[in-house]
């Protein structure tokens, strides 16, 4: 991780400042060129109306006075925005940032992408059959791949980004291995899908038979195993709070957590509005949310958040868990080992098409 001094210290000020959204996601798009078979974003009329540059930018000053620590980028695939590299450039002189891309245009726009901390490029699975099924695109594992090799050879921090499913959860640890052995961390998402509910900011997904885990004790057990492969293997991205949270809800459905929504984090959709998570209804611009943040209106509204026990978005229950300066100091505990992995990252020899190709039918 590349970091500049005053970047450093701004963040660990934020860090140890008491009562602040540590995180904050931004979609920045809703426009996708994927087709991805548990995922409705391409299916709805696109959206062509979204935040300037400049509204980006002032957003991203109040993410600051808020506090804000780490901002996620995402969409859509915010690579479509013609200004994305403007918009990177600016958030990465302040926050940890992250960008999400579906694997096809990372390696078209590595200019955009090199200040950034972390790009998470999106691939579940060692099988290019399946990638191409899920991701609902010909060709798709390749991109993925092939975008994987060119960053690592740029020096730009790449993460693989899978979401855990019933098409995938068998694999999950080997597949942690095999990137983690080539210098390549990996950054879990679960499959989830929206409930119903009215007003909300945006929709993802409905629920899908095929993709839903149904065998809540072998997803207890990937838990265990990838707790036990952290202990000996660099390049996890998910702490070990975090994992028993999930095994305990896969044995008894029980949640260790309370959703911190519009306390330990906030969402923001393409056209600048505030919400406590994408399930939820709009409460604010960007620009009224220092205003806002500490009204007596958000204050119930936290309240009404933190009884939810609705999703099982895995970022929400991450954010949730690590919501607070005790949980900032968690992360950074968990997850020091992998800082000397990042800073070497390129002494290892990154996988490549033909590679993989080779070993995966």
């Amino acid at each position: 991780m590349r970091m500049s001094s005053q970047k450093v210290l701004g963040l660990l000020k934020r860090s140890f400042t008491p009562n602040r959204p540590y995180h904050a996601q931004w979609l920045l798009t809703r426009r996708c060129n994927y087709r991805c078979r548990s995922c409705d974003i391409w299916r709805e009329k696109p959206e062509l109306e979204e935040v300037s540059t400049e509204e980006v930018k002032r957003g991203l000053d109040v993410f600051r006075r808020l506090g804000v620590l780490e901002v996620v980028f995402s969409g859509g695939n915010p690579l479509l925005r013609d200004d994305i590299g403007e918009i990177l450039d600016y958030a990465s002189r302040y926050f940890i940032t992250t960008i999400y891309d579906n694997g096809s245009l990372a390696a078209e726009k590595i200019d955009s992408l090199r200040n950034v901390d972390f790009v998470a490029i999106s691939l579940d699975t060692l099988d290019k059959k399946k990638l191409d099924y899920i991701k609902g695109v010909p060709g798709a594992w390749e991109k993925a791949v092939g975008a994987i090799e060119t960053l690592q050879n740029e020096g730009i921090s790449v993460v693989i980004s899978p979401t855990i499913s019933r098409l995938n959860q068998h694999e999950i640890v080997d597949f942690t291995k095999y990137f983690t052995k080539r210098g390549v961390p990996v950054l879990y998402c679960l499959y989830s899908y929206d409930y119903p509910t009215e007003n909300r900011l945006f929709g993802i997904g409905k629920r899908i038979d095929e993709f839903e885990p149904t065998d809540r004790a072998s997803l207890a057990e990937v838990c265990d195993e990838l707790i036990e492969l952290k202990r000996k293997q660099q390049g996890i991205f998910i702490t070990t709070k975090v994992l028993n949270a999930l095994k305990e809800f896969c044995f008894n459905g029980q949640r260790t957590w309370e959703c911190k929504a519009l306390r330990g984090f906030f969402i923001v959709d393409h056209l600048g509005r505030v919400a406590g998570c994408h399930l939820r209804q709009p409460v604010a611009s960007i620009l009224e949310l220092s205003d806002q943040w500490n009204s007596e209106r958000f204050g119930n509204l936290r309240k009404e958040y933190g009884r939810c026990d609705k999703c099982t978005y895995l970022c929400y229950i991450v954010y949730s868990l690590h919501a607070s300066m005790l949980g900032n100091l968690e992360i950074i505990q968990d997850q020091w080992k992998n800082i000397r992995l990042l800073r070497t990252k390129n002494r290892h020899i990154p996988p490549s098409v033909n590679d993989l190709s080779s070993t995966r039918s």
